[in-house]
């Protein structure tokens, strides 16, 4: 190694960030300077990559968890060679840039990930982590191993303080998951002061204590670096946090403080920088020759490295064409297997869980790939997967049962951080309620636009005597409110199946069930195409007429309510529509939106939730059957009779 060049090079991300975020009057310098040297060091020592193709499959990824500290990542991006411009650099955080505030995935070449929101980014590293080892396990033989990457992350004192990285870290421990090592900027410093004033837990202790090896250094001793990691993948069976000691904002006048966090240093203090840095005051964005040319005298061993891995990955095909397809399928989100529907009889009452159960084993069994579990609710979630691979443990790595204990927020982050690694199609299963728990991680996945599908049940008052505190009321809007999340509302087993086709189908987004616990009669549906109409949103379960007098919207278990409440009313044409997907079907044509409501002088909601967002398809507020409360504790029928939420007093309301 020569560290010489690798000085160049991090003078050249100190130049480049300090740089970009005077221009752009906004940013994080402090992080960009402090650890300039570890992505030097990483991305031309340490990192199997090669940067003239950042999709190759068996790459390290490199997670910045501290995503504030974006413009250390666009400026080695730059230097490496990756497709990441000197003007880009120039137009950071400004609209259509490549450079965002924040790295974002799928905007910028050799980005792994989206982050910023603290802690999520170590949380998909472990995904990442987690979805490598499966793949090893699944996909490498005797003679060949195709699968054989590290996962990296660089934390800061945010991201350990945030609880989802606790949780992240903890799984990462016991699943004893070798291949991720992350460095910690140790820093001592948050945007208020110290991190004395409010973080001051043994952290090598605790991460020992979720069974990792702790490793310690100086960020800018980069010779050490090196040996630190070489030190831990030597330690197969845990994950390692590699604890370096730094100075925020190194370089700058105010180094060390709090001030070189979170924003510009000043024209001032920028030519004060670049003079403490040996460059010019007067010129910007500079690039030192010999960080250029370091980088440039790696590319023929970057291409090699990929070269070497796709003989390698030939060789493996022709000796396994099994496997090969499989792996193909996997990346191109096809099926791999065959596995019948399961089918439901008209009026059996049939769970709408029990129901994505059956289908969790059937696509499990056509698509080789899929994996994931649940919040230690797998019996309550009917989400067991029965099919080959068993539970994942660190002793069957082929598992494709995750148990990802009661951490809901970290097995979100962690399906998350599966589907951006590739290979794997992630789903994780909790109470609907918990989504709150989940909430930022799902947010997350549809700002990436990866398709991770999220089970969760029990999604009602229907759930009965747990009472208010598990009863979702409001969440059902709330999660429908997020850009580029499928909520689908199965009403019975039948469009459960659909749902699940519905969400395999889906390679741009996550799709999340709200099911039943409750048992829902399976119903007849007088559309006989509903299978493809359903995937518009919505179709009629019952005609009533073609000019009915009522229609009522209704999705999940209500849907029944409503066929009931229809069969009581007399003298007047009742139609009934299943909505599964609400979004979806207000994004069709206003043409096919009449066609499914009727053109009724009146529509009746009925949704065992708050009314928020269905205020448009009524002309009188009180025709949204809605519940617009917190729950109550007992037994789910007479907490519906407490609520008037029922198939009668929906008929009066028909009636009024």
């Amino acid at each position: 190694m020569d560290c010489k060049k690798i000085a160049a090079v991090a003078k050249s991300i100190r130049s480049l960030s300090i740089d970009a975020i005077q221009k752009a009057n906004s940013g994080h310098p402090g992080l960009p300077l402090g650890c300039a040297e570890l992505a030097a060091v990483l991305y031309g020592e340490i990192l199997k990559h090669n940067p003239a193709n950042s999709k190759w499959a068996d790459r390290d990824r490199f997670v910045l968890s501290a995503g504030h500290g974006s413009m250390l990542l666009y400026s080695i991006l730059h230097l490496a060679g990756y497709k990441v411009s000197l003007d880009d650099i120039k137009n950071f955080r400004q609209i259509g840039s490549v450079c965002c505030g924040h790295p974002e995935y799928g905007i910028t070449d050799g980005v792994e990930n989206t982050s910023g929101p603290l802690g999520q980014g170590v949380a998909l590293a472990v995904g990442m982590a987690l979805a490598e080892s499966m793949l090893e396990a699944k996909y490498n033989t005797a003679n060949h191993k195709i699968v054989n990457h590290y996962t990296y992350a660089l934390v800061g004192e945010g991201c350990l303080e945030e609880g989802v990285s606790s949780e992240a870290c903890s799984f990462a421990g016991h699943n004893k998951l070798g291949k991720l090592i992350v460095f910690y900027d140790q820093n001592k410093i948050s945007i208020d002061g110290s991190t004395d004033i409010t973080f001051t837990e043994d952290i090598a202790k605790r991460y020992e204590a979720y069974g990792w090896q702790v490793l310690k250094g100086d960020m800018y001793d980069v010779k050490k670096l090196v040996s630190l990691v070489e030190k831990a993948k030597k330690e197969t069976n845990k994950p390692t946090l590699i604890m370096l000691k730094s100075t925020i904002g190194k370089f700058a006048p105010k180094q060390g403080t709090p001030s070189v966090h979170g924003e510009p240093l000043g024209d001032a203090d920028v030519a004060q920088t670049k003079i403490n840095l040996g460059l010019d005051p007067e010129k910007f964005f500079q690039i030192d020759p010999e960080a250029l040319s370091y980088f440039e005298t790696k590319k023929a061993e970057f291409a090699k490295r990929e070269s070497d891995w796709n003989a390698e990955f030939d060789a493996w095909s022709k000796e396994n064409p099994e496997l090969a397809k499989q792996w193909k399928a996997s990346y191109e989100f096809t099926a791999d297997g065959t596995a019948e529907d399961p089918v439901y009889e008209v009026g059996k009452s049939v769970a709408t869980r029990t129901a994505s159960g059956d289908m969790i084993s059937a696509m499990g069994l056509r698509y080789s790939y899929l994996a994931g579990g649940s919040a230690d609710l797998k019996g309550s979630n009917k989400s067991g997967m029965k099919c080959d691979g068993g539970t994942y443990t660190p002793e069957n790595r082929a598992g494709r049962s995750i148990e990802f204990g009661i951490r809901e927020f970290g097995m979100a982050s962690e399906c998350a951080g599966m589907a951006l690694h590739g290979g794997v199609r992630p789903f994780c299963a909790t109470y609907l309620v918990f989504s709150d728990y989940m909430r930022p991680s799902i947010r997350l996945a549809a700002l990436m636009k990866q398709p991770v599908i999220y089970d969760l049940t029990h999604d009602s008052i229907y759930l009965g005597e747990d009472g208010p505190t598990h009863q979702p009321i409001e969440q059902l809007s709330s999660l429908r409110s997020i850009p580029n999340l499928q909520v689908l509302r199965p009403g019975d087993a039948e469009e459960t199946v659909a749902a699940w086709h519905i969400a395999m189908e889906a390679k741009d987004h996550p799709v999340l069930f709200a099911l039943t616990r409750q048992n829902v009669p399976v119903y007849a549906k007088e559309d006989k195409n509903w299978r493809e109409t359903i995937k518009n949103g919505a179709y009629i379960v019952k005609t009533g007429s073609e000019t009915p007098d009522v229609t009522i919207v209704a999705t999940g278990s209500e849907v029944n309510m409503a066929l009931e409440a229809a069969s009581k009313v007399s003298g007047k044409s009742v139609r009934v529509v299943s909505v599964l997907d609400k979004n979806l079907f207000e994004a069709q044509s206003e043409d096919f939106q009449k066609s499914i409501l009727g053109g009724a002088k009146r529509v009746i909601v009925a949704e065992a939730g708050v009314k928020t967002g269905w205020e448009a398809y009524v002309s009188n507020k009180k025709d949204l059957f809605t519940i617009d409360r917190f729950g109550e504790s007992g037994p789910a029928k007479k907490v519906a009779e407490h609520f008037g939420f029922t198939a009668e007093k929906l008929v009066d309301l028909i009636n009024e």
